[in-house]
């Protein structure tokens, strides 16, 4: 781990000044993430500001929704009594990502923002368009098995490990942020990260030192909710391909570089496509890599039955 700086933010507005004011600073909260990529040196901040002990943990209602402060542990959501009760996907989303330890340390905001698990981006002897700009994409045509089917580039074919931003676009989530000159905004989650194109290493719509301060949750959808991971093993394992089903909104894991919102599988639901139907609809646009081809069968197969579950056991 190279040298590094750090200190303790006093509040929301001077910590998001000092990040955007110099160079190499990042935010630090639960750590989880980003200290493990320090060790492996693929992050190399210069400053440290730690925000993660700011009044930004707060679980609150904000008229019929609900305000998760982006500090606030994975842990602390899931224990919620208004988030079981009213969000249980969400619940169960948190709860099939990482460890017990992991989600007692990790902060909504940081969840958000983690980086991919490919094994080229975390390999710093190979070529990564993420870690290193115009280095090329290894996985290409490397070991690609849980690499994207929607939205890749030839530069990048990363996918997105959160398994919260997931249920979060399917519940109808909102970002709040507080930029450096003090303003602040809010917008849907779903258009928090980007894809990959040309540019894989800008990974989301935040603006330099602009810093996420809470997670808005509209309230519950009509409707049943359900949040399916498949995994190579139950723990310990990233997840090879996830759904998330809330109402009528459907939303896609570890397929994408980003939560995939499944729109085209939504409007066959709606026009009364049976769940199978429904999934092949949104299954059509996706492209595998060789090995990654058996996530288009098992998403089909995943979205269906998750879908179905909603209703009650309906036959997919």
């Amino acid at each position: 781990m190279r040298p590094f700086t750090y200190e303790r933010a006093a509040d929301a507005l001077s910590a998001v000044r000092t990040v955007a004011q110099t160079p190499g600073a990042k935010f630090l909260a639960g750590g989880t993430n980003l200290l493990d990529l320090m060790k492996l040196e693929i992050e190399r901040p210069a400053h440290l500001v730690d925000v993660g002990r700011l009044p930004l943990a707060q679980i609150e209602a904000d008229g019929e929704a609900l305000r998760i402060g982006a500090v606030a542990t994975n842990s602390q959501v899931a224990a919620d009594a208004r988030v079981r009760a009213r969000y249980p996907a969400l619940v169960q989303a948190i709860i099939s990502g990482g460890s017990a330890q992991l989600r007692n340390k990790a902060s909504v905001g940081g969840n958000l923002l983690q980086r991919t698990r490919c094994a080229y981006f975390y390999d710093t002897a190979k070529p990564c368009n993420k870690r290193q700009p115009g280095s090329g994409c290894g996985a290409l045509e490397g070991l690609n098995r849980n690499s994207a089917i929607f939205g890749a580039s030839p530069h990048c074919i990363a996918t997105h490990p959160s398994d919260m931003a997931v249920a979060l676009v399917a519940l109808d989530a909102s970002v709040e942020t507080l930029a450096p000159d003090g303003s602040a905004r809010t917008f849907k989650l779903e258009d928090l990260h980007l894809l990959p194109g040309a540019t894989p290493d800008l990974e989301t719509s935040l603006q330099p030192g602009e810093l996420i301060t809470a997670v808005v949750v509209p309230p519950p959808p009509t409707g049943g909710q359900v949040y399916r991971k498949a995994r190579d093993r139950a723990s310990y394992a990233g997840g090879l391909a996830s759904v998330a089903v809330a109402g009528d909104r459907v939303a896609f894991g570890a397929v994408a570089h980003k939560p995939w919102r499944a729109t085209a599988m939504e409007a066959a639901l709606a026009a009364g496509a049976a769940p199978t139907e429904a999934a092949r609809a949104e299954l059509k646009g996706a492209q595998s890599n060789g090995r990654n081809a058996f996530k288009v069968a098992l998403m089909e197969r995943m979205a269906a039955a998750a879908v179905a579950e909603t209703r009650e056991g309906k036959n997919p």
